[in-house]
């Protein structure tokens, strides 16, 4: 049965976590200028009101829910990151995908396990991950029901039940009260003047995922060092400074913001909330 079973998953966390902050040093300060310089910034945002929509599953026609890429392409064989947007009462027929995925519920509940299961709402930020090969059923319940989904490697493509086989992967859910949350004082990714927070949730072949909780009043920057950075913003509303032309954008949930090279990230928040980014890198991040 494809249970998730929370204290083994927190167990694991707390592992990995402690992992994360050991093999992490702290940039010195000739490391932290050479990220700051950037002279050919490739900082860009794809608003939420911006993402084109379409069927994620055609062959069920009105019935499919929708997706709208935001980074990648579900349909060639690239890293890809797309929301998908799913009825009140959707319930989806059992079935398999060719490509493990990620994702993180960011608004509604969804559901997802094994058919036999019994319900199990996941609510925004809860994060899982759906093994490829393993039959499965996905269901929602709420006004507006929304997940960011990604995988390493397309195409996305959804099959039948009878296909299922197992890959040796184990599914995982963390619901949002699991979420293990560090301060500036359990990792060195967060400058120790900082109120942000950080939670790692996977590390595989030198990509890695992770929350980032910024709080109210928040206002500085997120500096990385890798070829690529994608962010969504889960939870809250920022505004993010492009540094092209320094023009400020108000990024919602479901927005977006990434970069393909070493990269400043200048953020603020204006509200009374907490903001909450899913982020996704193959380098490492100071959050500052």
């Amino acid at each position: 049965m494809n249970l998730r079973i929370e204290h083994i998953t927190l167990i694991f966390s707390f592992l990995f976590l402690a992992s994360c902050k050991n093999d992490r040093p702290v940039k010195n300060e000739t490391e932290s200028n050479s990220i700051e310089q950037i002279e050919k910034p490739t900082n860009k945002v794809l608003l939420s009101s911006e993402i084109e929509w379409e069927k994620l599953n055609p062959a069920r026609g009105d019935q499919s829910p929708q997706a709208g890429t935001i980074w990648g392409d579900r349909n060639g064989e690239v890293a890809t990151g797309f929301l998908a947007k799913f009825v009140d009462g959707f319930s989806s027929p059992p079935h398999i995908h060719n490509a493990t995925y990620r994702a993180v519920v960011i608004k509604g509940s969804i559901h997802n396990d094994d058919p036999e299961a019994e319900n199990m709402w996941m609510k925004p930020v809860g994060f899982w991950t759906q093994p490829q090969g393993e039959s499965h059923i996905t269901s929602a319940k709420g006004e507006e029901n929304i997940a960011l989904v990604e995988i390493d490697k397309g195409p996305y493509l959804v099959k039948s039940s009878e296909e299922a086989y197992d890959n040796g992967e184990r599914p995982i859910n963390i619901h949002t009260s699991n979420v293990v949350w560090l301060n500036s004082k359990e990792s060195n990714w967060l400058d120790p003047n900082s109120e942000a927070e950080i939670s790692f949730l996977w590390d595989d072949n030198g990509s890695r995922g992770l929350f980032l909780k910024l709080p109210e009043s928040f206002n500085g920057t997120i500096k990385t060092d890798g070829s690529v950075l994608h962010s969504v913003v889960i939870q809250g509303e920022l505004n993010y400074t492009l540094p092209q032309d320094q023009k400020i954008k108000v990024l919602n949930t479901g927005s977006y913001f990434g970069a393909t090279s070493k990269a400043v990230h200048n953020i603020s928040n204006n509200s009374e909330n907490d903001i909450i980014l899913y982020v996704r890198t193959n380098g490492n991040i100071r959050v500052e």
